[in-house]
């Protein structure tokens, strides 16, 4: 046939395959894109979170005085505030009518009014309720002729001593977060790269081009050199955005579970190697049963529908219930574990065992489907005109 060893075949193809998929200008923009993208969602983040959790307060009058403890006792129920002076509380009050102080608070510091635009966040009503009553208090306790100072300390040193019998992940929620983005990374790679490798396939079924390739490579040869030179390329473009996106969110601040995030990202890379090698065989079994591009999407809309399926309900059921059965037994199942897995691992409920059965599973399932699939590939990429029937392929396999 040839003078080529199997393992030279696969790699003059997969270089192929790479360096063309990498070198084209589609590749570049579209990293770029979806950097862009990231990028301005990290920024929104940040200003959202700095929106949310900072409010501008107008001081006027005796109310002056109050800016300190104003600011200390919103700091207590997680919120900062920036306090100004202003001379004119009418102005003020327009400022506040346009947005530019969330409220304007005046008066005694004991009796204050606090004018808003429509409502006074809840944060910020308890810590000026907080504080009036703190003033009251201190006004008391002078009257009756104990320091007040000695009494807050004595009142902040009480508590009460709070034991845990299953300590919290105080992390949970960037924990979820990282696991959604990695999903959503696993779910556009799959997609899009198996789409590759598909079109990849009918183009050189349509012109003829895989004629001149079998003449010198075996069949297997070139559908795996195909799968391994493109998933190499969705590989790199996923560490890149992951990579980008990591040093983005922890940079501006919107995650601080950096090592947490370090981890999905690599157990995000072992499974999307692994959805890759599972999905694109069948990517192209399915792209060699056409000749045009026009019949390709008939083909592979079951494909793509099983990984959509796969990421809306396993998304849905590690949002509503993620540590129930059902989410537990999914993310075991070959066609769901490359998406749902990494999730699990990334919000940290995914014991070992697990993992190394959902691994176990997915690479027997691989192993079949790189056997199926590239067998229907050899029997049917050189057969061109009218789309070669799934049966017909196997009964020629199997005769």
């Amino acid at each position: 046939m040839n003078s080529l060893t199997p393992g030279r075949a696969v790699f003059l193809v997969s270089r192929r395959e790479f360096l063309g998929r990498v070198r084209a200008k589609s590749f570049v923009w579209g990293t770029v894109a979806i950097v862009a993208v990231m990028a301005g969602y990290v920024l929104l983040q940040t200003l959202l979170f700095d929106d949310v959790g900072r409010s501008r307060v107008a001081l006027s009058g005796q109310a002056t005085v109050l800016a300190e403890p104003l600011r200390q006792t919103a700091r207590s129920f997680g919120r900062e505030v920036e306090t100004v002076d202003v001379p004119d509380p009418a102005a003020a009050e327009a400022q506040v009518r346009s947005g530019e102080f969330d409220a304007l608070v005046s008066g005694a510091a004991d009796d204050l009014r606090v004018v808003v635009k429509e409502s006074l966040g809840e944060d910020l009503r308890n810590s000026i309720d907080l504080l009036v009553k703190q003033q009251v208090l201190d006004a008391q306790l002078a009257e009756a002729g104990l320091d007040p100072a000695v009494v807050a300390r004595n009142v902040e040193r009480a508590g009460v001593q709070v034991v845990a019998l299953e300590p919290g992940d105080e992390q949970r929620g960037q924990r979820i977060v990282i696991g959604l983005v990695i999903a959503a990374l696993l779910y556009y790679s799959l997609v899009v790269y198996g789409m590759m490798v598909a079109q990849g396939v009918v183009e050189e079924k349509s012109s003829r081009v895989v004629e001149i390739l079998l003449a010198t490579l075996r069949p297997w040869h070139l559908l795996l050199g195909k799968v391994v030179g493109l998933g190499a390329v969705g590989l790199l473009q996923l560490l890149l955005v992951g990579v980008v996106g990591l040093v983005l969110a922890s940079v501006s601040g919107v995650l601080d579970a950096s090592a947490v995030a370090g981890g999905a990202l690599a157990a995000g890379a072992l499974w999307y190697l692994i959805g890759f090698l599972l999905y694109a065989t069948v990517f192209a079994a399915a792209a060699a049963l056409v000749s045009r591009q026009e019949e390709l999407q008939a083909v592979v809309t079951p494909i793509t529908m099983s990984i959509v399926v796969g990421f809306v309900v396993g998304v849905n059921l590690l949002i509503g219930d993620p540590t129930g059965t059902p989410a537990a037994v999914l993310s075991l199942l070959p066609p769901f574990a490359p998406v749902l897995m990494p999730v699990r691992m990334a919000m940290g409920l995914a014991p070992a065992w697990q993992v190394l059965l959902a691994v176990v599973l997915a690479l027997l399932a691989v192993a079949g489907i790189a056997r199926l699939g590239g067998t229907v590939y050899a029997n049917a990429v050189l057969r061109t005109g009218a789309r070669v029937r799934l049966r017909d392929a196997l009964r020629r396999a199997n005769p």
